[in-house]
Order: C-alpha cells, then sequence, then structure tokens
C-alpha cells in the first residue's frame, strides 16, 4: 500500500517578499509551474493515490489553484495559526491519523532514492551534506540509525542537514508526539518544531535511518528560487522557435504567454498572459500576466501583472572613455 503524502504548504515566504505579498510561496513560478505543482506532480507519478495539503497565508489561493489542476485525490487542511511546522502537521492528524506517510515540505522541490520513502518498516528522513549545517535541522547518526535530531544547532556535530522529506510506517507515533509537544507548550525558537517531535521518539525507542538525497533546492529567497528554476529548465525540452524572437535555451514559455523582438534565455521562465517585447531577459522568472519592455533584465523575479519598462540608450564614445549608466553616483 502506498503512503499519504502530507504536504505543508502554509508558508509566508518573507524573504521573497515583494511577491510574497500577494501569492502564496508554494505557488511560485519556477520552470513552467508553481513550486507545488512540481511536488505534487512527482507525487502523482509516483502512484500516491491520497495527497493532503496544509494550506495556512493566502489558504484560498492554494485552494483555488488544486481545485483547477488536480480533479480528484486532494484534499486541503487548513492551519489556522503560524505555529511551526511540527503544529502544521499536527493539524492533519484527522485527516491521516494511522498508517503509512510520506511528509514532504511544500516550498522545498527535492530528488530523492523515491523508493526509500513510498514503503517499508523503518521510518526514513531525507538528508543532504551542507557546508554549513546552523541554518537546518541536523540529523546525528551511528551505525546507521539516526541517534539525535537537532533543529538549528549552534555547534553542530553533523553535516547532514534535513532536506523536507520524511517516511513513516505509521504516522500514530509521530501525532502522539506532537500533541504532547503542543499540549505541554514546549518550543523550540518559538515555534512547534517537527524535529522535537522525532527527537521525543527516538528517545522513545524509535527506529529511523536517513536516505541522502541528490538534489535538494529550497526556494526561500530570490536567489535559490532562481537556481531552482535553472535546475528544472535543464531538464525540459527546447521551446519551439517564436518568429522574430532568439531564444537561447533552455527557456519555457507558457502557450499564452507574447514575446516580440525579444532575446530570451538562457534560463529564463516565462508564464501565461506575459508579455515580453524588445527586450532581453536572461536568468529570470516572469510571471503570470507581466509586461517586460525596452529593457535588459537578468537575475530576476517578476510578479504577476507587474508592468516594467525601460530604454535602451543611444551613446557615441570616444577612446578612453568610462560610461557608467547604472544611474549610481561616487
Amino acid at each position: 500500500m502506498k503512503p499519504v503524502a502530507v504536504v505543508p504548504a502554509a508558508g509566508i515566504g518573507i524573504r521573497l517578499r515583494p511577491q510574497t505579498h500577494t501569492i502564496p510561496k508554494a505557488l511560485l513560478n519556477v520552470a513552467g509551474k508553481p513550486i507545488l505543482a512540481h511536488i505534487l506532480d512527482a507525487l502523482v507519478e509516483r502512484g500516491i493515490e491520497r495527497i493532503v495539503v496544509v494550506t495556512g497565508y493566502r489558504g484560498d489561493r492554494v485552494r483555488e489553484y488544486l481545485a483547477d489542476r488536480y480533479r480528484s485525490g486532494i484534499e486541503v487542511v487548513e492551519q489556522k495559526q503560524r505555529l511551526g511546522l511540527g503544529h502544521a502537521i499536527h493539524t492533519t492528524a484527522h485527516a491521516v491519523p494511522s498508517g503509512p506517510a510520506l511528509i514532504v515540505l511544500g516550498d522545498t522541490i527535492v530528488e530523492p532514492e523515491w523508493n526509500d520513502f513510498l514503503g517499508g518498516e523503518q521510518a526514513v528522513l531525507g538528508v543532504k551534506e551542507v557546508e554549513d549545517p546552523r541554518r537546518f535541522g541536523v540529523v546525528e547518526v551511528t551505525d546507521g540509525r539516526v541517534v539525535r535530531v537537532v533543529e538549528k544547532p549552534s555547534e553542530p556535530k553533523s553535516r547532514l542537514a534535513i532536506v523536507g522529506i520524511y517516511y513513516f510506517p505509521d504516522i500514530a507515533p509521530l501525532h502522539a508526539s506532537l500533541a504532547g509537544m503542543i499540549e505541554d507548550g514546549r518550543r523550540t525558537k518559538g515555534e512547534f518544531q517537527l524535529t522535537d517531535a522525532l527527537q521525543a521518539l527516538l528517545d522513545g525507542g524509535a527506529s529511523m535511518r536517513v536516505s541522502r538525497v541528490a538534489g535538494w533546492f529550497d526556494c526561500g529567497k530570490r536567489e535559490t528560487l532562481l537556481e531552482t528554476n535553472r535546475h528544472l529548465l535543464n531538464q525540459l525540452p527546447q521551446a519551439s522557435p517564436v518568429p522574430g524572437v532568439t531564444l537561447v535555451p533552455p527557456v519555457f514559455i507558457a502557450p499564452t504567454a507574447k514575446i516580440e523582438a525579444a532575446v530570451v534565455g538562457p534560463h529564463v521562465s516565462i508564464a501565461d498572459g506575459a508579455v515580453v517585447r524588445e527586450a532581453i531577459v536572461r536568468d529570470s522568472i516572469i510571471n503570470e500576466g507581466a509586461a517586460v519592455s525596452q529593457i535588459l533584465l537578468t537575475g530576476s523575479v517578476v510578479g504577476e501583472n507587474a508592468v516594467i519598462r525601460g530604454a535602451f540608450e543611444r551613446i557615441s564614445v570616444g577612446d578612453s572613455c568610462e560610461v557608467d549608466l547604472s544611474g549610481s553616483q561616487d
């Protein structure tokens, strides 16, 4: 029996403002579709028949998107208070009280060894070795078994960071651990942490192992969002030619986007309804309904229905001159 998938997607995305002032982080576009759609599509492709999505900030937008794109198999649970990842998962206790479960964070794209997370008698935590583990939940392993889980340790004893994918042969003990932690008011860094509930399970004798994840893309800020966009675009088929437009692959252009007299790419994603005219765009994400014209755009994220206009310059430059058109002043 395939596990039920629980996908927490209630985050605000403070580091991605201003885009997330109006759209939840999970619905930000990368490589042609929202982050959440990449995650859900991967689950569906692996035969997961039931997925429970936890919404919070701008949850109405997530509900509308899910209802429009997915006709069945998706359920929505609301996290009414933003009290941390552990609390978000706790809100699904009535929907998924027991049985095998897979938890995948709704704002992080991972490329795991999927078979490690689709069955088995032992809990599995997805991990990746990182240079600075102090920013993450960290796993300590002895003789192949997880012995300790710590949230953002100041002096980490391991470089194995938790990457946001977990498997439990029975989720009931995790729910019990979370319920006890919330009832007692035990918070870390102001929130009910999943890592604390996992450590309580380990202290009670639970057995867990790790599975190393090859690809891990945390879409929590503009730089990592663009990195994810670049990685996923490299996996897509080349876009069809557009008359009068120079495409430098890889690029994604949605069917209803309009591109005229432009140079697009590499690593550009242009969503439905967007317009790019007389512009050079590279390493950027142009969201739905945005309009970009007469500008060179690079390393940028343009929000929904935003309008970006520039002006190409005409100059005559003599020998050994230095011209600064950036607008900055010394």
